[in-house]
Formats: structure tokens, C-alpha cells, sequence
């Protein structure tokens, strides 16, 4: 099952259009069509194709794609326990945390297949794929989305709609065109990813290098990772953190292929990076205008990216999830639903967003890196807040610290999340 060729079969109407076709958009859709709605999937894109990422799945991923009825898409794909976590001078492994919640096991897969596989599941469920057409505005009529004005082969839609789930990414053409604003005076990420043959493709770890040096040596505000993908390649990738008065000023390519070298021999890499790219990444809810009366934002259209780590798989199906439950149960969505996202995230967020500022700045990375690299048990409740594995229902220390923290710190945000 494929894409449809640009301006095939593009229809006037439906219950609920679903602008963009990665995993946040295909979950929604998949999820409405299931429970009987006129759904079309729309996107800019002809499947299968590429997205800077990655391509690593924590276990709260895997447990939303096996929520989605799609556990099976990672039967032979690694089993990934934990992360391999190296800086100064040190090596430590750390299980996931929260097994009994989550499982015990994360996963890797490239998100050309990845998402894909989830649209095609959509479309088995009975949405209508619409590709190769872009969405580039909207007709409002009292604050509601009457219909969306999409372009495909030179020629202008219309696709007449009940309600509009926008999933069209980072740069969310849609969503700005309805007033969608990213703000960067909070952390936000820059990433190069790239794939590397490798003699450990199959390995059972996650590797990541929190001490991340330029060519030069000099320490950056940043980490490197390392994903076995199990069929002989790697995702080697690096990432950074920034704000509006600290922006990361480097350039990913070669830093990236300085990394690279510098695994090389424990990763067994036995080609030079291929297939670079690199993104920018709102994150943390660092968005305003996520709903109106008829529509919502979700995943990295709403910024819901781990602040982090760049991580935006699990929130991409949670919010999808979420949005759908929403459908049809409030008369206008513009309140309510940035007001679900606070509840669901703006905690969590605000403490991660606050963390990661801290971290933009160089001196702070191995003021806590050196030290707690060194600590198995610091490094296990570090993962557990980078791989987004805390839950309301926990009740620890640990879970309780974080919460507050969260409270606190959203208690003093002049823009809280999603506002």
C-alpha cells in the first residue's frame, strides 16, 4: 500500500482531516478511523521518505505503538535494555527504570520505515491518504475551520471538514498560518543525525556520549549518541541545546563526523557518516496557539518534545491518542485543550525546560557530568527523566522531586507551557 500520486483523488469533504502523515498525524487518524470516522490523511510528502532523527524507541514509544495495535512492527528489531552512557574518562549501563509500567525494553528503527509502516496502518484502518499535496491555509468562519486550502500538482483544494488534528511537524506550516507561535526564549534542540555501517548494528545498548567536544576540543553544550539500527548500520547523530540568548553556534556536519571518529572503534564503524541531515527542535510545550475552535496541534507541531534528550516519538502517539478521545466531546477546543496538554506535560515540561537552559550553558555539563557519571543510581533516575519514564502514579522520591520541581518552576514561567 502506497501513496497516491499528488492530486489523485483528493475529495471535498470530511469528518476529520488529519494534516500530516508522521507518526503523531497517522496515530490520530489510524485511531478515528477505527472508531468509524470519515478520516483523510494528508501530506506534503510521498511515502516513504526520510526525517532527521534518531530513530531510537524508549519503552514508553513501544508502549504506545503496542497501545496502537503495532507491537508486532518491532518483531526482530533490536531489544534494547538501556543506555550506554560514556564522558570523562567513564563507561556506565543503565536499564531503563520503570519496567513494570513501560516494559523492559526500547527499540531502534529507521523512521523511514518507521513512519511509513504507521501510516499504512492508518490506511488499513480506513483513513484516505492524500499525498504529495501540501495544506497552506484555511478558511475561518467565526473562529472555526470551515475548509483547508491544500496545493497539489500546481492546482489550489478546497477539503470542506468538521474538525482538523494539525501533525505537520516542527516548522508546522498549518499551524502557523493559524497562529501558531514558537517561542525560543526556552531550550530548544539542533541535530544532525546520519548512518554509519557497523560492526555492533545488533547490540543491546543505546551508546551515549554526554562529554561532547568539537574538533578543536572544546566542550559544547550538546551529547552524542549512538543507535544500533540491527541491520549492520548505526544512527550516529549529535545534538545540542540553545536559546534565544545562548543559540548554538556550530556547525553539526563536521562535529558530527568528529564524533564519528571518535566511536569508531568501539561502535566496529567501517564507513564514513552517509545521509546527514540535521533539524531544529521546538520543545517543552515552547508553543503558543495550539488549538481553536474546531482544531488541535500535536506532536512536535505542539512542541511536545522532550527537552532533554530531543525525544518525540511517545508524545507524538500520546497526544494523538488524546486528541482523538477529544473529538466531538467539547463544543470549541481553544481552551481545552492546550488545558489537557498543561495537565499531561506542563509540569514535566517546565522542570526539563529549565534543566535544559541550565545546560546551554558549557560550564554547567561537566560540573554535573563528572560527578554523576560515576553514580549508577544518579545516572539511573537521569535516564529515567531523559527517557520520559515517570508517571503520575509514581509515588518515589525520586517522582515526587521532579513533580515539585515542575510545579515550582511552571509557577514561575512568565509563558508556561503551550501559552
Amino acid at each position: 500500500m502506497t501513496s497516491a500520486s499528488p492530486a489523485e483523488g483528493i475529495p471535498d469533504s470530511a469528518d476529520l482531516l488529519v494534516v500530516g502523515a508522521g507518526p503523531a498525524g497517522s496515530a490520530a487518524a489510524a485511531q478515528a478511523a477505527a472508531r468509524g470516522m470519515d478520516v483523510v490523511l494528508l501530506d506534503a510528502a510521498v511515502f516513504p521518505r526520510d526525517k532527521t532523527c534518531g530513530d531510537g524507541l524508549t519503552p514508553r514509544a513501544v508502549a504506545g505503538l503496542q497501545r496502537l495495535g503495532m507491537g508486532s512492527l518491532l518483531d526482530g528489531r533490536p531489544r534494547i535494555h538501556g543506555l550506554e552512557l560514556n564522558g570523562w574518562g567513564s563507561r556506565t549501563r543503565v536499564r531503563w527504570p520503570g519496567t513494570d509500567r513501560f516494559g523492559p525494553v526500547g527499540s531502534a528503527i529507521a523512521r523511514s520505515e518507521f513512519d511509513d509502516a504507521v501510516r499504512r496502518h492508518a490506511l488499513s484502518a480506513g483513513a484516505q491518504m492524500v499525498s504529495g499535496a501540501k495544506a497552506i491555509g484555511a478558511q475561518l468562519v467565526g473562529g472555526r475551520i470551515e475548509a483547508v486550502t491544500v496545493t497539489s500538482g500546481g492546482q489550489r483544494h478546497q477539503i470542506r471538514t468538521r474538525d482538523v488534528i494539525v501533525a505537520d511537524g516542527v516548522r508546522s506550516g498549518l499551524g502557523k498560518s493559524l497562529g501558531r507561535q514558537w517561542h525560543r526564549d526556552t531550550a530548544f534542540g539542533v541535530a544532525a543525525r546520519s548512518y554509519v555501517d557497523s560492526g555492533r548494528a545488533d547490540s543491546e545498548w543505546m551508546g551515549s556520549h554526554l562529554e561532547l567536544r568539537d574538533p578543536d576540543g572544546r566542550l559544547l553544550p550538546g551529547y552524542g549518541w549512538v543507535f544500533p539500527l540491527g541491520d549492520g548500520t548505526v544512527n550516529v547523530g549529535v545534538g545540542a541545546l540553545a536559546t534565544a540568548r545562548r543559540p548554538a553556534s556550530m556547525a553539526l556536519r563536521p562535529i558530527l563526523e568528529h564524533y564519528a571518529r571518535m566511536v569508531s572503534d568501539d561502535w566496529r564503524l567501517t564507513s564514513p557518516p552517509r545521509s546527514i541531515t540535521s533539524a531544529l527542535l521546538p520543545m517543552g510545550g515552547a508553543v503558543s496557539g495550539v488549538a481553536g475552535a474546531n482544531w488541535m496541534l500535536i506532536g512536535d507541531a505542539a512542541a511536545c518534545v522532550n527537552p532533554l534528550n530531543g525525544e518525540g516519538i511517545d508524545y507524538a502517539l500520546e497526544t494523538a491518542a488524546l486528541a482523538v478521545d477529544m473529538l466531538g466531546t467539547e463544543s470549541d477546543y481553544a481552551a481545552a485543550w492546550p488545558a489537557l496538554l498543561r495537565a499531561e506535560y506542563g509540569t514535566a515540561f517546565a522542570a526539563a525546560r529549565r534543566a535544559a537552559g541550565l545546560l546551554t550553558v558549557p560550564q554547567t555539563v561537566p560540573l554535573l557530568g563528572r560527578p554523576g557519571i560515576r553514580s549508577p543510581r544518579l545516572m539511573s533516575a537521569v535516564v529515567r527523566v531523559m527517557g520520559n519514564l515517570l508517571t503520575d502514579d509514581d509515588a518515589d522520591l525520586i517522582a515526587r522531586a521532579w513533580r515539585s520541581a515542575g510545579r515550582v518552576t511552571a509557577g514561575l514561567e512568565t509563558r508556561p507551557p503551550f501559552s
